[in-house]
């Protein structure tokens, strides 16, 4: 992949490279209307009651369909946009950074969240725990480092441990008498905390270590109803992905591109069709919307990060007679850093439940398996989405403005297909300072879908499978299998010509082939864990 001269990395906008800046200071006003639109906050529960308005929620666009109607959504945006004026606070949130099942209780585990460093990790009384990732010595990572015989959090550099809230319980080099013993009780030998609860089997952190109050008022973002259903089936599934966090929410915003980008794992060309998406209310909350017609889709974008996509199909099956089957696709999509977001994605579904991982006998198919699956469908937007980030840039190079200001100028959007791809970018400008608000202020740095190769922005095993507790254990598996078929392999073809009898001889020979057949079929299964190229025009 050809590099981007220097004299065009000195010009990126901020839009594709960081930029630091300083933290909009502007807050969410309390408006004493009641309000109008409530559904979200019953599923969300993120935002105080006085961010969601009526102001925040322009009425439903009625009449004629067509251009009419989108030209009359603008001059309704346009007009709430000059009434409204509030921004959302983006460190004033509950943000799932992991799911439970995912990390290893016995580690410390890394993350970043809006570009600040973290460290994950459980005491001894089973609750986890985020600290700011630096040592207060030394400013050593302690996500390097381990949990120790006491249950706190040791430094591998100089060995301090910290307990689980943030204070210094040991320092090693330190003599019991006399000033240094009293460092252990100086505020400069603690380390800072968020706040951290687990909700629905995701670990939320609040990314304000000054926010414990307002965090204790506020819920997080929760999973439909139907997740608890035992008439539904669900799977999950996180990721780390090399593009931004805006081409991530667009992308997840957009239903359409299913039939084309996923042919043959989640869709079909073929069966490509109009989808007349309308926008019945928006704030600073986000937004919600649905089609008419069938299947009918329903979206719901709680800001920051969560997107919900209900999905209802009515159908008729023999002897079952008349079905309504129901799919939720709900995903959140982490702004780590600039450039790279973690997805995670909780889908449910209340038909052939067979086919779905699951706690029943009948339920036979295991999580790492459908994640090969999954796998296939981000990396069918990968490399697209990759080449959409460069081609935002080099536009957005043209002119002051960012993206968002300039999406409909530098893009063709006359479809209703792509409304909600527009309302989140109308959000993102309007209420989100058109980028999160990111912590570090280190120098502009370009963007990894500018620098990596696509075998690096296809990279599984680093995006996923070592974070992933059963495709991490499924592939240690195949790994320690495919050693054990080559070790018969080799044997029972060393011992073939030992016997006297030549249909033993036979026996061990072909035992011999079919391990090494059944070697060499996990050698290539494994690839599902690693890498596995993607292009698309290979897919009739």
């Amino acid at each position: 992949m050809a590099s981007v001269p220097s004299s065009i990395n000195l010009r990126f906008s901020h839009q594709f490279l960081y930029k630091p800046k300083r933290r909009n200071s502007a807050v969410i006003r309390n408006n004493k209307r009641a309000r109008s639109f409530i559904n979200p906050l019953c599923i969300m529960g993120s935002q105080p009651a006085s961010a969601l308005s009526a102001s925040s929620h322009p009425p439903l666009v009625k009449g004629e369909e067509g251009k009419e109607e989108a030209v009359r959504e603008r001059e309704e945006a346009l007009k709430s946009e000059e009434i409204m004026g509030e921004k959302f606070v983006w460190r004033e949130n509950w943000y799932p950074v992991s799911l439970i099942e995912d990390l290893d209780p016995k580690v410390p585990t890394p993350f970043q969240l809006l570009g600040r460093e973290m460290v994950l990790w459980k005491n001894r009384q089973g609750n986890w725990v985020a600290f700011d990732d630096r040592c207060p010595h030394r400013l050593a990572p302690l996500s390097e480092g381990r949990v120790d015989e006491d249950g706190w959090l040791q430094c591998s550099y100089h060995g301090w441990s910290f307990r689980s809230d943030g204070s210094c319980a040991r320092i090693p080099q330190a003599s019991l008498e006399g000033p240094e013993a009293r460092a252990l009780q100086s505020p400069k030998a603690c380390v800072a905390r968020f706040p951290t609860l687990v909700s629905q089997g995701l670990l939320f952190v609040w990314p304000d270590e000054n926010g414990w109050e307002k965090s204790s008022k506020t819920e997080p973002p929760r999973l439909p109803d139907d997740f608890d259903d035992p008439g539904f089936s669900s799977v999950t599934i996180q990721r780390d992905l090399f593009y931004g966090y805006d081409t991530l929410m667009e992308n997840v915003a957009d239903p359409s591109h299913i039939d084309f980008a996923h042919h043959k794992v989640t869709g079909r060309r073929d069966r490509a069709k109009s989808l007349p998406f309308k926008v019945e209310s928006s704030g600073v909350w986000g937004f919600a919307g649905s089609n008419v017609g069938s299947p009918q889709i329903s979206a719901t974008f709680i800001a920051p990060c969560y997107y919900m996509n209900k999905i209802e199909i009515d159908t008729s099956l023999p002897l079952l007679g008349p079905q309504k089957w129901k799919i939720w696709i709900c995903s959140f999509n982490i702004p780590m850093a600039p450039g790279k977001t973690r997805s995670i994605v909780c889908s449910a579904r209340n038909f052939f439940r067979f086919t779905m991982p699951g706690p029943a006998w009948w339920q036979l198919v295991p999580r790492w398996h459908e994640h090969w699956t999954s796998n296939k469908v981000y990396d069918g937007d990968m490399i697209v989405l990759q080449g959409q980030e460069k081609t935002f840039l080099s536009k957005s190079l043209e002119s002051s403005a960012d993206v968002n200001q300039q999406y409909t100028t530098i893009t063709f959007t006359p479809t209703r297909a792509d409304r909600f791809v527009l309302a989140f970018r109308n959000w993102l400008r309007r209420h989100g300072n058109s980028q999160p608000d990111w912590f570090s202020s280190a120098t502009p740095q370009p963007l990894p879908s500018i620098t990596l190769s696509k075998r690096k922005m296809l990279d599984r095993y680093e995006q996923h499978t070592l974070k992933c507790s059963s495709c991490k254990g499924a592939y240690n598996a195949f790994q320690t299998l495919q050693k054990v078929l080559l070790g018969a392999t080799v044997i029972l073809g060393a011992t073939a010509g030992v016997p006297s009898e030549m249909g033993l001889r036979i026996v061990l020979a072909t035992l011999s082939i079919l391990s090494a057949a059944a070697t060499y079929l996990l050698n290539q299964l494994e690839k599902n864990f690693v890498f596995v190229d993607y292009v698309h025009s290979e897919i009739d």
